[in-house]
């Protein structure tokens, strides 16, 4: 039985991972839950899977009240650190934003594997993550549904040679949306993805198409590539996760329904492949499965995000900063759809920093991003 600590356990991915292990109930145990501020989840969960130790944000007046006899229990805002406990074969990084470079780092320091859910660690570290994972032996499993793609179509091997990687992308919630409506939009509107059920953070990444800057910088990372031997294109269905063009010329393709099941389940039971409950693809029912070029001017934050992939040392921290600060104020109809493109640049712009990748100078740039951004609109 393989024993999970759970990293970010009420989020999207977290509650997923949760319906994996209640599925294959045999095959997994929770020995560890690590929870942001959703206390009725956390709680429902915790007294649920009974996990050794559990924590929380901060420490709830009715703690008392709803956590079982016997469980350890840690508060605070890195309280997550204390859920990597030695117990665990696995540790799932499912936290959204800077702070999971954090559980990333630590997991690694304690020698444990990990299914990989949280873009930002390889996008502001990816250097410094893979070169401590090499160091210490843990191997790191993607969770990306695009990833896990590419992961597959290379026959589980990271040091596999190929031609190209080609990432998919939806489009987001404002794919169709002409230039002048795109410049009223609301987080509302951004929520609502034509395929994908995920966090609102990521929903909003996919509609500006920030997120998938990101998996092209971790697609450079976890694959030991180029970014000039990885494309993105857009793929509306959400059908083919993702492709790989071999060396011969051959293309392969990782298809499936579109549900985050598959791809975290497929990371935890690696190599092993078992029943997900995911839904079977009916080719029959498919009319079409389209792709185009990704349109610059209808998603400049993508182009932004990777020139400062690019330029490399902190400046993807900034941006990663700028972003997590923007969605935030976007998400609380505090600003407009381009205004996060006009923070990211912003910050960029702005920043004179180096190519240090010191866990130290990252937390510096990307507190020097929010703070830009912060500033920026007026807001504390």
């Amino acid at each position: 039985m393989k024993k999970i600590a759970l990293i970010g356990s009420t989020g999207s991915i977290g509650k997923q991972t949760l319906s994996v292990v209640r599925r294959h109930s045999d095959k997994f145990k929770i020995v560890s839950l690590a929870a942001g501020s959703n206390v009725g989840e956390f709680y429902n969960q915790v007294n649920e899977f009974k996990p050794k130790v559990a924590t929380l944000s901060y420490e709830p007046k009715d703690l008392k009240d709803n956590l079982s006899s016997g469980i350890e229990f840690y508060s605070g805002e890195n309280a997550f650190t204390n859920a990597i406990i030695d117990d665990a074969d696995i540790v799932v990084v499912a936290l959204v934003g800077f702070k999971g470079i954090i559980a990333v780092l630590d997991a690694i320091e304690k020698g444990k594997d990990i299914a990989l859910a949280n873009k930002e660690s390889l996008v502001v570290g990816g250097e410094l993550v893979m070169e401590k994972a090499k160091e210490k032996g843990v191997k790191i499993m993607p969770v990306d549904s695009e990833h896990s793609a590419i992961w597959q179509c290379l026959n589980f091997d990271f040091n596999a040679t190929f031609n190209k990687i080609i990432l998919t992308a939806s489009g987001g919630a404002f794919r169709d949306f002409d230039m002048e409506k795109l410049k009223t939009v609301t987080a509302k509107d951004a929520l609502m993805h034509p395929n994908w059920n995920m966090g609102a953070k990521i929903t909003v990444d996919c509609a500006t198409l920030v997120n998938k800057a990101f998996e092209v910088i971790e697609a450079k990372w976890l694959y030991n590539t180029s970014f000039d031997k990885i494309d993105v294109i857009i793929h509306r269905e959400s059908i083919v996760h993702s492709m790989v063009e071999l060396n011969d010329g051959a293309v392969m393709a990782q298809l499936g329904f579109p549900s985050m099941e598959l791809p975290i389940q497929l990371a935890l039971t690696y190599p092993e492949r078992i029943n997900s409950g995911v839904k079977s693809l009916d080719f029959s029912a498919i009319k079409n499965l389209s792709f185009a070029s990704v349109d610059y001017q209808r998603f400049p934050c993508f182009n932004l995000v990777l020139t400062a992939a690019k330029e490399g040392g902190q400046y993807p921290a900034v941006a990663n900063g700028a972003n997590e600060q923007a969605v935030k104020l976007f998400l609380e109809n505090k600003i407009g759809y381009f205004d996060i493109y006009k923070a990211i640049f912003g910050a960029l712009q702005s920043y004179y920093g180096g190519h240090h990748v010191h866990f130290e100078d990252l937390e510096s740039a990307d507190e020097f991003a929010r703070n830009y951004v912060k500033a920026l609109f007026g807001v504390k």
